[in-house]
């Protein structure tokens, strides 16, 4: 693969998120945490990634936990694993347990279209079940 085709160099840029989604382990189900038409931007520098994804039109007389539990951010450092696979090693997060974990996400690119997929594991939203996250993004 050449260096302007590398993973890294296609990876690297300003996403807009188009979608965001849950699946489920256990079924076919679905679920949509930050709505349809979800804000977001997940930004990737050549070593730190940095994620925010809300529901749009959050009201400004919510609760505060209401507005947490429409949102998710993070940050850290990256790395890449072969030609389809990045770890993150994360340093600022919304949700304390994620602190200094490492994510595993599964991307690929396809016309310009970024899809990412994270590993199943138990989530505290949906108890007694195994989900993933998936996210769709176009470059800026």
């Amino acid at each position: 693969m050449s260096e302007l085709a590398s993973p890294l160099n296609s990876l690297v840029g300003t996403w807009k998120v188009l979608s965001f989604q849950i699946e489920f382990e256990d079924s076919d189900e679905r679920d949509e945490p930050y709505g349809t038409n979800p804000d977001g931007y997940v930004v990737l520098t050549d070593k730190r990634l940095i994620a925010v994804i809300t529901r749009p039109k959050r009201a400004m007389d919510q609760s505060a936990a209401n507005l947490f539990d429409s949102m998710m951010a993070y940050s850290g450092r990256y790395r890449l694993q072969g030609d389809d696979c990045f770890i993150t090693t994360v340093d600022s997060t919304w949700l304390p347990a994620w602190h200094g974990t490492e994510q595993v996400r599964y991307f690929k690119i396809n016309e310009g279209v970024l899809s990412v997929v994270g590993l199943f594991r138990e989530n505290p939203k949906y108890p007694g079940r195994r989900v993933r996250g998936v996210l769709t993004g176009r470059k800026e």
